[in-house]
């Protein structure tokens, strides 16, 4: 699966916004900004984008299709 690309964070005062190509994902306020800037800190560029698909839920990507087919999933 390949690692997610595209995103981007703003600080506006208490806000945080998430931005995917330009287009705004999300806003964290209050403790959850403040979660996220203190992981974002820790990170390099490569684990702020997983943690920034992680927040918007745009992560899953790529197994869907297969899990449709699967035995445990018949008749569903």
């Amino acid at each position: 699966m390949p690692a997610p690309e595209g995103f981007d964070y703003t600080v506006r005062g208490p806000e945080v916004v998430i931005t995917h190509h330009g287009r705004r994902a999300t806003v964290l306020r209050g403790p959850a900004a403040q979660r996220f800037l203190d992981d974002v800190g820790d990170d390099g560029d490569a684990g702020a984008q997983e943690l920034m698909a992680r927040v918007t839920g745009n992560y899953r990507r790529g197994n869907e299709r297969m899990s449709r087919n699967h035995p445990r999933n018949a008749g569903r």
